[in-house]
């Protein structure tokens, strides 16, 4: 299991629907980190300019100095599209519509961000008729350790068959063995 195994079907699936840009959340975690090495990989098989490749970060309350950098490099060293969008403010708003006090951190305080990424990214999406790229893997999917109506929605998920035991080392291959 490679970058351009998976990279394939995303091919077949952009060629498919005619679509020359796509977009996709980017953590400075792994499955995101993966599902970005596999977008630029698509990209490249098909010659599409790495620009329609729309990356976006949108830090919020969990976001640490390390994953946002991370995020930030990432994007940088593969030459594609980059986007901050901050969301603490239309969270904010979020626990005030619903009542929810922003230091109760339980479920809902984590939901609620996950949810509006999503929001963010399809916006984002329709907005230049683009696909949105999930970045769920396949223990997350399997599992039910996604948020429902959030990052388990999108219009492909590059990481949807490769279990999270695997996700770093399939990084770490390609990061040993293919030129980005």
């Amino acid at each position: 299991m490679c970058i351009r195994d998976r990279a394939m079907g995303l091919k077949k699936r952009l060629a498919h629907t005619h679509c020359k840009s796509a977009v996709i959340g980017i953590s400075g975690g792994l499955d995101s980190t993966l599902a970005l090495l596999v977008t630029v990989r698509a990209f490249d098989l098909l010659g599409l300019d790495r620009s329609g490749i729309r990356a976006i970060t949108m830090p919020c309350f969990g976001t640490t100095d390390r994953t946002y950098h991370n995020a930030l490099d990432l994007m940088t060293s593969l030459g594609v599209s980059q986007r901050e969008i901050p969301i603490h403010n239309a969270v904010r708003q979020h626990f005030a519509d619903i009542g929810h006090d922003e230091s109760d951190h339980s479920v809902t305080y984590e939901n609620c961000q996950a949810r509006e990424r999503t929001q963010v990214l399809m916006d984002v999406a329709n907005k230049i008729g683009a696909i949105v790229l999930g970045t769920g893997d396949l223990s997350e999917i399997a599992l039910g350790w996604c948020t429902y109506n959030a990052d388990h929605m999108s219009m492909y998920g590059v990481n949807s068959g490769v279990p999270k035991t695997l996700v770093r080392w399939v990084i770490q291959t390609a990061a040993e063995n293919e030129a980005f």
